[in-house]
């Protein structure tokens, strides 16, 4: 199975003012899909070859780096799309929002916590909610690192690599992860993950 670069759910202007036409050609267009390219050509004659993604970025962590930053950045991004919509954020739904609370202690020191946790991953990485041993928590990865590699499933992430943010907020990561958290999350696909691990 070879990876593809799928198009984006919505048109590349859909989510201003908090994330730009710009950014979205630049990240998508190239960036995703410079990660689909690199990871076909690294992935043919290897025993991953024919496996699943999530096979595949779990079995070359450890083992094969540059198959797993590529493979581990496409797993990332196909989500990353999907967990943004146009007038995102706003209710979350109930089994969710009470796991949430569970876990987190309440929703606004989730997003708190998931905000420092992307503020805080030095250099390139991701800012996730996770669901470990039957728990909703926040974790943060270095590079295309994500829970699946750590025993967790991830259900939220929000790329903190600075091409994702740099053309619309310049340096100021955490204005553009409170924008992520208060406008851009798609809360029913981060509930549909969450779903699949129960």
């Amino acid at each position: 199975m070879s990876f593809t670069l799928p198009p984006l759910p919505y048109a590349y202007d859909a989510l201003q003012p908090y994330m730009s036409k710009e950014t979205l050609e630049y990240h998508h267009d190239k960036h995703h899909n410079a990660y689909v390219t690199t990871g076909n050509n690294l992935i043919k004659g290897t025993e991953f070859e024919g496996k699943s993604l999530e096979d595949v970025v779990k079995g070359a962590y450890g083992k094969n780096a540059p198959l797993f930053n590529n493979a581990g950045q496409h797993y990332n991004h196909l989500h990353f799309w999907n967990w943004m919509k146009p007038n995102g954020g706003g209710k979350i739904p109930g089994a969710l929002e009470k796991a949430i609370v569970d876990g987190c202690g309440s929703i606004d020191k989730m997003k708190e916590d998931f905000i420092a946790a992307g503020v805080g991953q030095f250099g390139s990485g991701w800012a996730w909610l996770a669901v470990k041993d039957g728990k909703v928590v926040v974790m943060k990865t270095p590079n295309g690192e994500c829970p699946l590699v750590h025993g967790a499933t991830p259900i939220l992430g929000c790329d903190v690599w600075e091409h994702s943010y740099y053309i619309d907020y310049r340096n100021r990561r955490a204005d553009y992860l409170k924008a992520f958290v208060d406008h851009l999350v798609n809360w029913d696909y981060v509930d549909e993950m969450f779903q699949k691990t129960r």
